[in-house]
């Protein structure tokens, strides 16, 4: 994993239940459409109406592989499709980060 793609959701703090729904349903999606998911978070302290989702991906040409693969996906189409119909998020925006060798996922000291 070599970048990754953050995606800032602006959501409607009343709805924080459907935008979890939101989220583990791509728990199956991305991964089958071939990205690799670090995780979606719900604001918890502070803010509440920011939400995380963070995919990782080998390259640009790989994210967009997955966005085609995520397109055709029925279940992929249905989560969009969910989101619309149920209003829960305001917006969205995408930001690519490229991962700093040595640096990603290394664990607390004992």
């Amino acid at each position: 994993m070599k970048i990754v793609c953050i995606i800032r959701y602006e959501i409607d703090p009343y709805q924080r239940d459907a935008f979890k729904t939101y989220a583990e349903n791509w728990g199956k999606v991305i991964p089958r459409c071939g990205g690799h998911l670090i995780g979606y978070f719900l604001p918890w302290q502070g803010t509440n109406d920011i939400g995380w989702g963070l995919i990782g991906f080998d390259t640009l040409a790989s994210y967009e592989a997955y966005q085609a693969r995520l397109r055709e996906d029925a279940d992929g189409r249905k989560n969009f499709a969910f989101a619309q119909e149920k209003r829960f998020i305001l917006r969205e925006e995408r930001n690519f980060i490229e991962v700093v060798e040595g640096t990603f996922d290394i664990p607390a000291a004992a």
